[in-house]
This record gives C-alpha cells, structure tokens and sequence, in this order.
C-alpha cells in the first residue's frame, strides 16, 4: 500500500496541500485566532490549565518559552524529522513546503501552546510523529480535546474528514492514522500505563545528547522543566543560545 506522497507528482501534491478556496478560508480562520493567542492571554490560560492538571508546577515566562521553544526545534524535532525523510527517501524541505501549505501554522509554533486546537490536531495527522504524547497532552488544554481529537482521527481512517485531502498529500505512511487511532484511545483509557507509540529512528538515538533531549521534550512537563532551567532574562538567553552547541546530558528534567 502506499500513499499520495510517494506516488503523486510534486505540482499534484502541492495543489492538494493548498486545498479548495473552504481550505484556504479555514486556514485564514485558524492563524487569525493563533495571531489573538498571541496578542492576548490566551497562553496564560493554557499553562495554568496545565498546571490544574498537574502538569507543570512553575510558568515560565514567554522569553524562556520561546528560547525552550527554540532548543526543541534545534535539538529534536529538526534532526530527527530529517533523519527519517531521509531514510524513507523524502526531500524534507519540500515536505515542509507541503506542511507550511496545508497548514501555514503547523511550522511556525513548534510548542503548540499558541496554536489553534485545529491546528494542533491537525499536526498530529499530517506527521507521522517522534511522540505524539506532548501533542495529546496539549489538547487535553480544552475539556473535550481528547474526544474531539479521537473522533477526527477516525473521520481520518474512515476518509469523512474536511482535511482528508490536504492531509493526504502529506502523510507518507499509509498505516499511520490507524496506528494513531489506536493510540488515542488507550491513552484515553489509562495516560500513564500506555505503550508508547514511538516513531522508529535509525541512527540518532545512539547519540546520548539527542536521547535524552528525546526523553526531556517527548512531553509537555518535560519541555517546561527545562524553559524554567533557563536563564529568565533576555541578556541570558542569548548568552545560553550561543554557548549551548548540545544538549546536556545531564539535565534530568521532570
């Protein structure tokens, strides 16, 4: 079985990304309101909805979100996304071109806590992820997150979802929305005893820096453990941004 990804042709890929004009005024919508998020008190609300379900004891403030935000682009998400494009023989920029397409938003707040929940979800579906347990914990922000999120992956599986096309021009592994099904509904039932569903990575995780920034952003207390490690003024921030060229080994965050 394979998907549109790997057989389509590039200009065919890129004009499902972009999707009919209902896609484009959606996706019009969703950056509207992630640019109020950003502008208003939005986050605040998230992170002490987080902190209420204990999952972090401490705020950050936005400085060290963005710098954390920054660490986990540059030591996780960005090497381990191009390791495995390059193993399934993907170009990964053009893959991010079709990402940013179908969802300008879905590259811009790698954090998520800015992010619309359509566009959260959404990530969680064009991206056959590392771990997608941060991305469930984020939705679990809004009380229905967890069952609206279930109920459009399986919209997904059953091929009735509005994005199914868009989404479909970037998914490039034809089991991943069943396997992701499955997922969401055991961690639904009982979050702290599920099996992980830990996307396989060939080479990196032999290197000790990149396994343990893995283990410390695989999770939403994890990433604010170490945004609140960090320095809190700006002067600091830059001067940790420069020095730090890997990621510690010994930060055991949460």
């Amino acid at each position: 079985m394979s998907t549109a990804r790997q057989t389509e042709s590039a200009f065919r890929l890129i004009r499902k990304a972009i999707g009919d004009r209902a896609a484009v005024r959606s996706k019009v919508t969703r950056t509207a309101r992630t640019l109020g998020n950003l502008a208003g008190g939005e986050v605040e609300r998230r992170l002490h909805s987080l902190r209420t379900q204990g999952l972090l004891d401490r705020i950050p403030n936005r400085w060290q979100l963005a710098f954390g935000a920054w660490d986990m682009l540059r030591f996780v998400i960005v090497p381990a996304a191009a390791d495995y494009y390059d193993h399934q023989g993907i170009d990964f920029r053009f893959h991010q071109v079709l990402r940013g397409l179908d969802d300008p938003l879905s590259i811009a707040d790698p954090t998520g806590l800015f992010a619309d929940f359509e566009t959260i979800s959404g990530h969680v579906m064009q991206v056959v992820h590392l771990n997608p347990i941060y991305d469930l914990q984020l939705m679990a922000m809004w009380p229905d997150g967890l069952q609206r999120f279930e109920d459009e992956v399986a919209a997904m599986v059953a091929g009735t979802h509005p994005r199914a096309g868009t989404i479909g021009a970037i998914v490039e592994d034809p089991t991943y929305h069943s396997r992701l099904l499955d997922y969401v509904r055991a961690f639904r039932r009982d979050p702290k005893n599920v099996a992980p569903m830990v996307r396989q990575e060939q080479t990196l995780r032999a290197d000790p820096h990149f396994a343990n920034a893995e283990r410390v952003f695989a999770t939403v207390p994890g990433y604010i453990a170490w945004c609140n490690a960090l320095p809190a003024d700006l002067a600091g921030l830059v001067r940790h941004r420069a020095r730090l060229a890997r990621f510690p080994l010994e930060f055991g965050g949460v």
